[in-house]
């Protein structure tokens, strides 16, 4: 049977058109769609006759018109194929209108209280992407990569990743995790403490679902990381948002009764300040005080240019109410979707259950290359890379914008591969937002990183994707369209 021969069950219901012409809708429809490939031959005649009941002559007559319409081409003893030509052409907009040929939606949603990613889905094609966690795909360490990769896939390494772990995770990645990473942050852990995750992110959904059966609030840095936001209202946490200054999270403005508060001390996100070793602290003390546990998101923690890097609040923890979220994805890439959780073994035993709900484990090939790429000093070697190009663009960045964009206010921060900007009060960054998208600019917007979404005078430049010899050109784009609205 031709492959592509299910998609075209019975003919449309068009009485007022021939047979012929039901025919060409058919596959015209199919075509507009992209249901089918210009690679795989149509239905030959005799098979697309038996299939809608017409004659042979019909079907030949419908493909004879839709050749000349530039629609199909014929191949000789090859069958009929879509024209390639179709492909470059760009897709048609789906408004759902049923005028257009799309059908309604049997179920209607209300509102989403989650904060999408708003960017373009072409965001690499713009001139200044300075958005939020996109690295630069050039820092990627591919030959090193596809060494792990290679000894990985060797066969007497089969049997580590072809088989269901279930709920458990590479014994080698756990180690790596333990010896390597949380090492060079001071942090001891047992390996059931760890556990392996699908990045930041997926940890924030296991935590969410995990807590959401205790009737207490859960606490986050406001402005702060909108995944998180997203993460514990899908689970159905009642959230509340604690104001930050220039240190961080602010531990006497937690309310009592919240079970969780959510802090990124090593570079609060969106601000990109680092939390001081006196308020790290009192944020410990405050979560002994309140009866309250702490959810620390390590963010961009190596990414440190003027200053060392501070020590986590997992390691100053004695009394294990510190969860540690560490991610690979800003340092190796995003795409790997891998990350780590540290926390008390009985939240671990916990959060795997969890986790083994949602998707059982992450992909254990992966979880294998990556003990191999850390083992064999491949991750040393690029981490060192990349502070190294990121410094600069860092240093390139703060310079632009002390020069150009300086009617607006600059948190200082001593790393990270982003900046916190604000303007007055009335000043729409939304607005400077969509005026820059037309110039090539892309910039995320402040109004994002609020719980009520309610201030409209922030915006982030993320830089870690945009050559250095842009950024300056791209800073004063976006300093001529902060004039024109200031």
């Amino acid at each position: 049977m031709n492959d592509l021969l299910p998609l075209f069950r019975k003919l449309p219901d068009s009485p007022n058109l021939s047979r012929r012409d039901q025919v060409c809708e058919l596959v015209s429809a199919a075509i507009s769609a992209r249901a089918v490939s210009p690679h795989v031959p149509l239905p030959s005649c005799r098979q697309m006759a038996e299939q809608l009941g017409v004659s042979r002559n019909t079907i030949f007559a419908a493909y004879s018109r839709l050749i000349d319409l530039g629609l199909i081409v014929a191949r000789d003893r090859s069958g009929y194929y879509v024209n390639r030509d179709m492909f470059t052409l760009p897709e048609t907009p789906e408004s759902g209108s049923a005028d257009e040929g799309q059908t309604r939606s049997p179920i209607t949603f209300r509102p989403s209280p989650l904060v999408p990613v708003d960017n373009p889905l072409d965001w690499r094609s713009y001139p200044y992407p300075f958005i939020y966690n996109q690295i630069d795909p050039d820092l990627f360490p591919v030959d090193d990569w596809r060494e792990c990769s290679r000894l990985a896939l060797g066969r007497k390494n089969v049997t580590l990743w072809t088989g269901d772990s279930v709920e458990s995770d590479s014994p080698y990645l756990i180690e790596q995790v333990r010896q390597r990473l949380l090492s060079s942050r001071g942090i001891v852990a047992r390996s059931d403490e760890i556990l392996i995750t699908l990045g930041a992110q997926n940890a924030l959904s296991v935590l969410g679902t995990l807590f959401a059966q205790f009737d207490r609030p859960i606490a986050l840095e406001d402005p702060g990381f909108f995944g998180a936001v997203n993460a514990f209202r899908m689970a159905g946490n009642r959230l509340v948002g604690v104001p930050i200054d220039r240190n961080g999270i602010i531990p006497s403005a937690i309310p009592n009764g919240v079970k969780l508060v959510f802090t990124t001390p090593s570079h609060q996100f969106p601000t990109m300040v680092t939390m001081p070793a006196t308020r790290r602290a009192e944020l410990l003390d405050a979560a002994e005080n309140k009866d309250l546990l702490v959810i620390e998101d390590d963010y961009e923690a190596e990414m440190n240019f003027q200053t060392r890097s501070s020590p986590p609040l997992r390691s100053m923890d004695r009394n294990q109410r510190v969860i540690y979220i560490g991610s690979l994805s800003k340092t190796v890439s995003p795409g790997l979707r891998i990350g780590f959780m540290v926390a008390h073994r009985d939240i671990i035993r916990e959060a795997r259950i969890v986790r083994g709900t949602m998707f059982r484990h992450p992909p254990t090939l992966i979880q294998e290359v990556v003990a191999l790429f850390i083992r064999l000093g491949y991750f040393d070697a690029h981490l060192r890379n990349i502070e190294r190009r990121y410094k600069r663009r860092w240093q390139t960045m703060r310079n632009a914008i002390s020069t150009h964009l300086g009617m607006l206010n600059q948190y200082d921060n001593k790393g990270g591969t982003s900046f916190w900007l604000t303007g007055p009060d009335d000043f729409d960054a939304t607005l400077l937002q969509t005026r820059l998208r037309e110039r090539g600019v892309l910039i995320d917007r402040g109004q994002t990183y609020y719980l009520a979404q309610d201030k409209k005078n922030g915006l982030r430049l993320g830089f870690a994707f945009v050559p250095v010899e842009k950024l300056e050109e791209g800073i004063k784009v976006i300093a001529e369209e902060v004039r024109k609205l200031m």
